[in-house]
């Protein structure tokens, strides 16, 4: 009897350490114990200013922060002391990497080796090619590529914010919306957001070059920097040939997006605060470039047409590239998913992207993936226009803040620090799923069921 309960205490034992061990629990579980730790820590004395944030809020921020999302429902110049500040920005600089990232990391650092399904979890969230051989090299240069782009983006910040502020403030500034603008996190210190630097030319560039970077994923900038530091003369291979094609998809389909919303938004027009075609140009440019989750804006987002908010609707649902520090469904997804149309809409049974047929597997992935966030969203619309009923806002706001949090871009119409309770603990599980993916967590909730047996096919109409 002794032995057999000793039997049973091990096996559960072995079970939980199985189940702890998984990558999606990992991914699940780190993310949401730091972004409890966050919130404990914003609750602190020194962190936030006397009665000025609760639990709730704090758990909002420290959710925002990790999830590099840049909702705010309580200022973060003014609500948080310097202290706070600092915290938030490193919960951007974590949840930007990735917890599997430093998970890597750590287990690098305590000369472990990760397991198989460990590696593919992280090959599918960083890299496509021979993953298994490169991590280490890669993963190093990853944080390389990572620090030196952030800290190239300090000196220029520092260098433009230095001509209206004091050093030590512009430097902790430069900083903050470094890490903020190449994580696509949206959060600012200045209490308008960049409004009031929208005529400062220097610093939009930056901001829009560091989110760009940000968005493209480390993959991405892997290959890149590979490029770059062959020979630029060589003349006899098309540069643009030596990327993989998720490499070339994500430069075309991310261009297309960031040219083609910038012309959407000045045909259909931004406020009436932009005076001259100079200040609707690079702030349409911005306003494209930040709308796939970055959430800075350097306009009135409540003052848009609802054209154009319209359009931001669709760039953040859409989002950046995947392995990146950008949310939404992925630029990848959505150049699969506009293959796949055209394939069926000509009656063929591949799916072309390119000059490559893409893999059953991977077009099935993504009709999931694309299934997924639209039902979570429709979800969540209704969600808040029960829970915030009594706001009486127009129903495209309620689907704005909706679509912001999931693609983690952090723009507002600026109903978000309205929202009631619900609202805001809606809009943090939003987040945290638009962070981590909705196919990373359907695979974690949804227990994987294997079987040989097949039933007999059946037909229904459609159309």
């Amino acid at each position: 009897m002794h032995f057999s309960v000793m039997r049973d205490r091990k096996s559960i034992l072995k079970s939980v350490i199985s189940l702890t061990t998984v990558p999606e629990t990992m991914l699940v579980g780190g993310f949401a114990l730091l972004i409890l730790i966050g919130a404990i820590l914003l609750t602190t004395p020194w962190a936030s200013q006397p009665g000025k944030v609760n639990f709730v809020d704090a758990l909002f921020t420290s959710t925002s922060a990790v999830c590099v999302t840049g909702l705010t429902v309580v200022d973060t110049a003014t609500d948080f002391t310097f202290i706070g500040q600092v915290i938030i920005v490193i919960l951007i600089q974590s949840g930007g990497l990735g917890i599997m990232t430093f998970a890597a990391l750590a287990f690098q650092m305590l000369g472990l080796r990760m397991s198989l399904q460990s590696q593919a979890v992280l090959h599918d969230t960083f890299f496509q090619r021979d993953f298994a051989n490169r991590f280490q090299h890669a993963f190093k240069t990853i944080i390389v590529l990572t620090m030196a782009i952030e800290g190239f983006g300090v000196l220029l910040l520092v260098f433009f914010l230095s001509q209206s502020m004091n050093p030590g403030a512009a430097i902790f500034s430069a900083i903050f919306h470094s890490v903020s603008a190449f994580c696509n996190a949206g959060f600012s210190l200045r209490i308008d957001n960049l409004v009031g630097l929208r005529d400062d030319y220097g610093v939009m560039f930056v901001i829009m070059g560091l989110i760009v970077f940000g968005g493209l994923g480390f993959s991405v900038l892997h290959e890149i920097w590979t490029v770059l530091r062959g020979n630029p003369l060589d003349l006899g291979e098309n540069p643009i040939r030596r990327f993989s094609l998720h490499s070339r998809v994500v430069l075309w389909v991310s261009g297309i997006l960031i040219f083609g919303g910038a012309i959407l938004l000045l045909i259909f027009g931004l406020t009436a605060d932009e005076n001259g075609w100079d200040q609707k140009l690079v702030n349409g440019l911005f306003q494209s470039v930040t709308a796939r989750t970055a959430g800075f804006n350097s306009v009135d987002i409540g003052k848009l047409p609802s054209a154009s908010l319209f359009i931001l609707v669709i760039l953040m649902f859409i989002g950046g590239s995947p392995g990146s520090c950008a949310g939404g469904v992925k630029t990848s997804s959505v150049a699969i998913y506009c293959a796949r149309l055209v394939a069926g809409l000509r009656g063929k049974r591949d799916v072309q992207l390119g000059d490559r047929r893409l893999p059953h597997e991977l077009v099935s992935k993504t009709d999931l993936l694309m299934g997924l966030a639209i039902f979570w969203n429709i979800a969540g619309v209704l969600i808040l226009l029960t829970t915030e009923s009594a706001l009486r806002v127009d129903s495209l706001a309620i689907i704005f803040e909706q679509v912001s949090a999931f693609g983690t871009v952090g723009l507002s119409t600026g109903l978000t620090p309205n929202l009631s309770t619900q609202g805001k603990l809606w809009l943090i599980a939003t987040m945290f799923v638009g962070r981590l993916g909705p196919l990373t967590i359907a695979f974690w909730m949804i227990p994987k069921i294997t079987t040989s047996v097949r039933y007999p096919k059946g037909t229904v109409m459609i159309g």
